[in-house]
């Protein structure tokens, strides 16, 4: 077995773990439906979420042909997508039984750990880049980190709901532009 497809199993588990996070989120939501208070934020960020895990296992297959492997280069490519499982892990609330569901609430509750872990996980893959490829993203890959970035930082600061959707919604098409002109072909 090759290097590539040993490390690939692994980050494989934890990015199926952080997608299993958002849809048990969506089932947990469903089977409360009557006790929720929607967040437009959180199901934007629910949905960016799954968008991020799909995007990190694709272009986590542009490792394949790498022959050449050490422990910091797992360990930063690890440390991305625990980061990733953590949003996963944050962006929906435990639902109880019974009680009521504030989407709202649980958003500006965790925003600063939730946005934290977004930053953290984008400062992460730059320097997945540095430590893989010896130099910093492309200016436009490294423009979309750092764009993400602020919006994250934004979100972190505010507790303006309104901006959380704004900023859920920058993300959104900022995502959707860096996926459509960097990763749309490997």
């Amino acid at each position: 077995m090759d290097a590539y497809s040993y490390l690939s199993v692994l980050l494989s588990i934890i990015l199926g773990l952080a997608i299993t996070q958002v849809l048990q989120g969506y089932r947990a939501l469903l089977l409360a439906s009557g006790r929720v208070k929607i967040s437009p934020a959180v199901l934007i960020w629910s949905v960016l979420i799954l968008l991020f895990a799909a995007q990190a296992w694709w272009a986590s297959f542009g490792l394949r042909d790498r022959t050449q492997w050490d422990f910091l280069s797992l360990a930063v490519i690890l440390l991305q997508m625990i980061l990733l499982y953590m949003l996963a892990a944050l962006v929906f609330p435990d639902v109880g039984s019974t009680d009521p569901v504030d989407l709202i609430e649980h958003s500006d509750k965790y925003r600063h750990a939730f946005f934290g872990f977004l930053i953290a996980m984008l400062v992460t893959s730059i320097a997945k880049t540095l430590i893989l490829d010896h130099q910093l993203p492309s200016p436009t890959n490294l423009g979309f980190h750092l764009l993400l970035m602020a919006i994250a930082a934004a979100g972190m600061f505010s507790r303006n709901h309104r901006l959380h959707i704004a900023l859920a919604l920058a993300a959104s098409i900022g995502f959707l532009s860096y996926v459509a002109l960097l990763f749309a072909r490997l």
